[in-house]
């Protein structure tokens, strides 16, 4: 397994021991089942440099930035404290808790985008976080997004071209006309979260990330998405989805993590979670 931080390059081996130490630790006498994610004691904590009242400009702002100081005007947001679960292969894992709980800030560290203050993350496999805010070129034709997005995944020409029309079919882009011919910034915001869902679901992935996707698109599309994703289940995958809607997660997950304040608060069977979830919310 490789280490997902800013030395994962330099320190594969060392990543690589420790997943094996904790995989064999946490699946003891649980069979074969592989692991693909691990977090140990990951805290993640975000540095924001505060506004000051009065003047201020571009340059006092990047003077603050250089001098990488803890002092005044410095504030630490402590995001993710101390979360720790084994993720197998086939499960489709959701994430819940009220806003501002960490969940998007925990999936982009386990996709390496964010370095943990305290602990580890390790992942079998090649992570890949989609969220609705994900970037495609406004500019560019839906045509061309899809084929750089499907090469930026990992695909060959052959197989972008091979996929293209069930990419451009599953989004239902064009069957309200031919938008797929259009530029990305002529879409509506629900048509293109369904096109980044649709290239991303195109492709057999290690671990695929899902960030608020299923809460765009009418009921039909998200039934699309629901199916899709037991199927990248069935194709040895590993699935996390963040969503506010209790209903994808039944209908989607077989296994819940619930965050709040950063913390790990309850991880479990999908109904078991989602029960004490609606007691806690009151919904």
């Amino acid at each position: 397994m490789a280490e997902q931080n800013a030395e994962r390059d330099t320190e594969q081996s060392v990543a690589q021991d420790g997943a094996q130490d904790i995989g064999q630790a946490a699946g003891a006498g649980a069979g074969e089942r592989r692991p693909t994610v691990i977090a140990d004691d990951l805290h993640i904590v975000y540095r924001v440099n505060g506004a000051k009242t009065g003047k201020g400009s571009a340059t006092a702002a990047l003077s603050r930035i250089l001098k990488r100081g803890e002092g005044s005007g410095v504030r630490k947001v402590h995001a993710v404290r101390g979360v720790s679960f084994v993720a197998y292969r086939g499960e489709a894992i959701g994430l819940i808790g009220s806003n501002g709980s960490g969940k998007s800030t925990l999936l982009r560290a386990i996709a390496g985008l964010l370095p943990a203050e305290k602990g580890k993350v390790y992942t079998d496999g090649q992570p890949s976080l989609l969220g609705v805010n994900a970037a495609l070129m406004n500019d560019l034709t839906g045509e061309r997004n899809v084929i750089l997005g499907g090469l930026a995944m990992g695909m060959s020409r052959e197989q972008v071209k091979e996929r293209y029309q069930d990419i451009v079919d599953f989004s239902g882009i064009n069957e309200k006309g031919d938008f797929i011919t259009l530029p990305m910034r002529t879409y509506s915001s629900g048509m293109a979260a369904r096109l980044r869902f649709s290239i991303a679901a195109a492709k057999d992935h290690d671990v695929l990330m899902i960030d608020e996707a299923l809460a765009t698109g009418d009921r039909k599309f998200q039934k699309r998405s629901e199916e899709r994703i037991r199927e990248l289940r069935k194709e040895a995958g590993t699935v996390f989805l963040v969503s506010h809607n209790n209903k994808s997660i039944r209908d989607t997950c077989n296994r819940v993590l619930w965050l709040e304040r950063g913390e790990l608060r309850m991880d479990g069977p999908t109904e078991e979670v989602l029960k004490e979830y609606e007691k806690f919310t009151g919904k």
